[in-house]
């Protein structure tokens, strides 16, 4: 029942009515705050401005509120919604305004006194209905709604029951599948192969990490740990594995698919039965069984997967959501092995599981027992300094490939990500990061060693600077790029299906060749301002036509779907591109339609007319481009800094490059900015829980 707002509540309303005024705060979050208000009869203004702040944290990727942190850095809080705009200093200072006198213990205490607050962290009860729930630890009280902090609860529950499964394993088998895909163990040296090492640790747990940077050798280690558990299940008498390989969208499903097939074609001998490791992928979404307008899937708890053995690749990209789904469709038995850079950009919706999980994978913390055991499997040694005594379950669960064979470290792409990503403690000796990053760039001017990956780099004074305009017809207008080639190699107008999808593949193959990148979506600078100044480039070079009676759909257009399509088939993230075909009718002519790669090798046709959540991708985001690769990347920043711009965006645009590397950009303290600002997404799953098992909800 409504209940009357008391004066405080509503003029703490109408405050955030201001602030989703100046795009600050999302209307969802003034609604859920004022349906507590309202409906729950909550009065206390500091509860309900942790509500408001809580959701709004939510809707910038974070699980939860951390209490703590707003007091002691407000400013991180209410980010502006459109990415090319200043926050706020007006919100600031209100904000500031509001927190002020406001003490943690005395904020913790009367959320916890709140009906719409269940206090987990005090009472350790639940009331199963409270909208809120409030946990973390007394040095961290963490505010989370409901159902993230369900997600959470079931990711670590899920994990932990997998990490304390007994998986004995027979060393001489273990050692004997070793050799016959690594050849012969190596003598004991300071940097072991770290591949050998991963399938031999992975062998022993029902929870596996592999985490490495571009290179390092992520698909191939998977593959040859497949085969090691098909051959032990085989040695053992027992039939063969069923194994599920998925990735978080359609991309990277169709990318990891032809990695895959490329590397069991070379597992040829070994013990593992034919066709026992798959070479085809699925999306995760079509894994667990999307059911069209639910949040639900078909596989659940109660009708898991039949798979033995899961596979994730690009896990970055995996929200908190997705993975809690994820382990809850998995048997208890079932082993689950997750593929990822853990420093790449966070999933775009909310949590940073892959990023969590791995916090402390640079520095291993394998127990002294752990490095015996893998002494013995494998005939190396862990360096001293990656083992601890205090190493939690998770840790033991965890490899970090640390070897590039993409790339060499001496210079190049290897280099530049090496040194943007690199912790504070490495800053170069008397250089700050920003003059290191420039020197490397200087250094390399010129070079065109292919094995170190060509950067380059350029000053552009404005989006319309002629320098942008001149990469970008030489990128998407190159003899091989696929605007020369689709008219080249049209197969005509009376060609067959099959010629077709032919065709397509070719072009959608030479998509990959080059790819603009921004890290914002709004303003000149942003993908929406950027890409229609690069259809009129392209038009102008005659690489496209000119603008007809269809303005929106032209042939050549390259779209992005932004939103999950169940009756399509196609998930958020999928590429596809807009081609001319034969009508196939008795006037004769054509037609346009938008030729999607799947993950099987084929080419999937849509009407653009189907297509409601599009948009067009000359210029792509930097968090859409995850999961797709291309030989030349550019990234071009904005003349202004912006909380967008973190290390973690400049790597994860650095890494989609394959060969050459382009940074544009204006300013170097906006570069500067980017060097030194890392993304922080607050969760419960980078704490201590992983070594206190009553830090799990029952």
């Amino acid at each position: 029942m409504s209940r009357p707002l008391s004066p405080p509540a509503a003029e703490l309303l109408d405050t955030l009515r201001d602030w989703v005024a100046a795009e600050a705060l999302r209307p969802l979050d003034r609604a859920l705050t004022r349906f507590i208000a309202v409906q729950g009869g909550e009065t206390d203004v500091a509860v309900l401005l942790a509500v408001a702040l809580a959701s709004e944290r939510n809707g910038h990727g974070h699980v939860c509120l951390d209490l703590r942190g707003v007091l002691s850095q407000p400013g991180g809080l209410l980010g502006q919604l459109r990415d090319d705009e200043a926050p706020s200093v007006q919100v600031r200072q209100a904000l500031a305004a509001r927190l002020e006198g406001l003490e943690l213990a005395d904020w913790r205490a009367r959320l916890a006194r709140s009906p719409a607050v269940s206090d987990w962290l005090g009472a350790r009860t639940d009331d199963g209905v409270s909208p809120l729930v409030l946990a973390g630890s007394a040095a961290q009280p963490l505010l989370y709604l409901r159902r993230y902090w369900h997600y959470e609860n079931r990711i670590r529950a899920g994990i932990r029951q997998r990490l304390r499964q007994p998986l004995n394993v027979d060393l001489i088998q273990l050692r004997r599948q070793l050799a016959g895909l690594f050849g012969p163990a190596p003598p004991d040296t300071p940097d072991p192969d770290w591949q050998r090492l991963a399938c031999a640790l992975a062998a022993r747990s029902a929870f596996f990490i592999i985490t490495g940077g571009p290179g390092t050798g992520k698909t191939t280690t998977v593959v040859r740990l497949l085969a090691v558990l098909q051959g032990l299940a085989v040695a053992g008498g027992a039939p063969p594995l069923r194994i599920e390989l998925a990735a978080p969208t359609g991309k990277a499903a169709a990318r990891l698919n032809a990695s895959i097939a490329g590397q069991v074609r070379q597992l040829v001998g070994h013990q593992a039965p034919d066709g026992s490791i798959p070479t085809q992928v699925k999306t995760l979404h079509r894994l667990l069984g999307t059911r069209p307008d639910s949040r639900g899937f078909r596989h659940h708890a109660a009708h898991p997967l039949a798979a033995d053995v899961v596979v994730v690749d690009e896990a970055s990209m995996v929200d908190v959501e997705l993975m809690a789904r994820l382990l809850e469709a998995l048997r208890p038995d079932a082993r689950l092995i997750l593929l990822g850079d853990k420093d790449q950009l966070s999933s775009v919706e909310a949590g940073a599981v892959l990023g969590d999980l791995c916090r402390r994978a640079v520095d291993a913390h394998y127990r002294p027992e752990v490095v015996d055991w893998l002494a013995a499997a494998t005939g190396q040694r862990v360096p001293p300094p990656l083992s601890a005594t205090d190493g939690t379950d998770l840790d033991q669960a965890v490899v970090m490939l640390r070897q590039s064979y993409r790339f060499r470290a001496q210079g190049g792409i290897g280099a530049l990500a090496s040194l943007v990503n690199a912790p504070d403690r490495e800053d170069p000796p008397g250089q700050t990061r920003l003059r290191a990053t420039l020197a490397l760039f200087a250094a390399e001017a010129g070079r065109q060693e292919r094995d170190l990956g060509v950067i380059t780099l350029r000053r552009l004074a404005d989006p319309a600077d002629p320098g942008l305009r001149d990469l970008v017809v030489t990128g998407y207008g190159g003899e091989d790029s696929y605007l020369r080639l689709m008219p080249r190699q049209y197969p005509g107008d009376h060609a067959d299906q099959a010629a077709l999808d032919t065709w397509a593949r070719g072009l959608l193959e030479a998509q990959q060749g080059f790819q603009l990148l921004t890290p914002l979506r709004q303003g000149p600078w942003g993908v929406e301002g950027l890409n229609p100044s690069i259809i009129e480039h392209l038009r102008g070079a005659g690489l496209l036509a000119a603008a007809g009676g269809q303005r929106q759909w032209f042939a050549g257009r390259p779209v992005l779907v932004t939103r999950n399509d169940y009756g399509l088939n196609l998930m958020n993230g999928d590429i596809g591109l807009t081609l001319s075909v034969p009508a196939g009718t008795a006037g004769g002519g054509q037609v346009l339609r938008v030729a999607f790669p799947t993950v099987d090798g084929g080419v999937r046709w849509v009407l653009p007319s189907r297509l409601q959540a599009v948009e067009t991708v000359f210029a792509m985001t930097v968090h859409k481009s995850q999961g797709s690769e291309f030989w030349h990347t550019a990234l071009l920043l904005p003349d202004k800094a912006n909380p967008v711009l973190t290390r973690e965006l400049l790597y994860t645009a650095i890494t989609r490059a394959k060969a050459h590397f382009t940074l544009l950009y204006s300013r170097d303290e906006v570069l500067g900015e980017a060097l030194r600002r890392r993304v922080e997404r607050v969760s419960g799953l980078q704490g201590d829980g992983w070594a206190d098992p009553s830090a799990v909800a029952p």
